[in-house]
């Protein structure tokens, strides 16, 4: 039995762990390179649609440079669509070591924050990560690379997969899936040919649905991206932008708030002269509508009046918030709605089963193309989760070992 997984991520890098761990011929290509994790920023993708789109290509994915934030999402959803994530989520949080981290690591921006919103009235929860306390230096550089390697990331998984024995192919693309009388083959990258029993597509809610639609496979619709923006202000000497960031979490059913700091803000904020030390800052994120389309030469995705009602009620609280926290409210400027959490565009139900399989027998998906929805909060636990669980649906079920 020999298993492709394409892409590296969250997903990729999990199913690829806990196939090769339990004695699968596993081969996980990328079209990125291996990166120090460090070095992640500078491998940064965008696409440039209605509402702007982030991406990293390198081995490891978006985890590289996510902020270590660690929720459940979609549960509930999943669950009601015969999903049920409730041990694999335990399993993922014990691995991950998720926690919320110590007073220590709580710089005085947040705790501002932290104050006023419950000053106001606000629920404020501290924020779940995967950060190692004790290897973690707040420099407010998470979504850079970590320098530390204090923060979880694929690559972690990666490693003890190849140990296991997983062959990773890097730098190299993956331009179609090779089929037969509705089986899977292997996959193709160009001319070159990678035979398997089964493929798991885990390349992201923007390259995976494109390989399926080769397939004749209607994906790329109800794309959604988790839209944001982030509130600042001038608070002289705060320091916030070398804080751990996203590190408290004020929170309804379709909008999250949480201190957040923006390169972008210093921009906004250069008719006040602005340093990045002077400016303390909120992110808002909602569940925008699944509005959006990939296609295969194009991104489309553009706030609808729902989404922009959201981010204007959770910018105003926002800068309520940071305005009880001691920012000037003369200088608040928000950034422009952008998307880190691309998904939804081969989702179950749709384009893949509950045991994420698509029409194709041996062809699975595992990335945040199979949500259902939009989480409105970082997804990276709930794709291993699933990861897991398409792994152990393999084993069980599918492969005799």
């Amino acid at each position: 039995m020999k298993i492709v997984v394409v892409g590296s991520g969250a997903g990729g890098a999990t199913v690829s762990r806990e196939l090769s761990r339990r004695g699968i011929s596993v081969t996980l290509i990328d079209k990125g390179p291996l990166i120090k994790p460090k070095n992640a920023h500078k491998y940064y993708e965008t696409f440039q649609t209605g509402v702007e789109i982030m991406n990293t290509s390198c081995l490891g994915g978006t985890t590289l440079v996510t902020l270590g934030n660690a929720v459940r999402t979609c549960q509930r959803t999943l669950k009601k669509m015969g999903v049920e994530l409730e041990d694999d989520f335990m399993e993922v949080e014990r691995e991950l070591k998720v926690t919320t981290l110590p007073d220590s690591h709580f710089g005085p921006g947040t705790r501002k924050i932290m104050n006023a919103a419950q000053n106001l009235g606000f629920n404020v929860d501290k924020m779940p990560k995967f950060i190692d306390p004790e290897k973690c230096e707040p420099c407010g550089k998470c979504a850079f690379g970590c320098s530390k390697d204090a923060k979880w990331t694929s690559l972690k998984y990666l490693e003890e997969a190849q140990k296991y024995g997983t062959e990773v192919v890097e730098n190299t693309v993956i331009t179609e899936v090779i089929t037969s009388k509705g089986e899977v083959k292997g996959v193709k990258s160009f001319k070159k040919e990678f035979m398997a029993d089964m493929v798991v597509l885990s390349a992201g809610a923007i390259e995976t649905p494109r390989i399926l639609m080769k397939e004749g496979i209607n994906a790329g619709n109800n794309l959604f991206v988790d839209t944001f923006v982030t509130v600042g202000g001038l608070l002289k000497g705060v320091k916030f932008n070398k804080e751990i960031q996203m590190n408290a979490l004020i929170k309804d059913s379709q909008v999250i708030i949480t201190p957040h700091f923006s390169e972008i803000l210093k921009e906004k904020l250069k008719q006040f002269k602005a340093r990045k030390k002077d400016i303390l800052g909120m992110m808002v994120k909602i569940t925008d509508e699944a509005s959006g389309k990939v296609t295969p030469n194009s991104v489309i995705k553009y706030n609808t009046a729902r989404d922009v009602e959201l981010l204007s009620q959770g910018s105003a609280r926002a800068g309520a918030i940071l305005k009880e926290a001691g920012v000037d409210p003369r200088t608040l400027v928000s950034t422009p709605a952008r998307g880190a959490h691309p998904g939804g565009t081969a989702a179950i139900g749709d384009v893949v089963d509950k045991n994420l399989e698509t029409d194709i027998s041996g062809l699975f998906v595992a990335d945040a193309s199979v949500f259902p929805e939009a989480p409105g909060a970082p997804p990276v636990l709930t794709i291993v989760a699933l990861a897991k669980r398409l792994a152990k649906y393999i084993v069980n079920e599918r492969v005799n070992i």
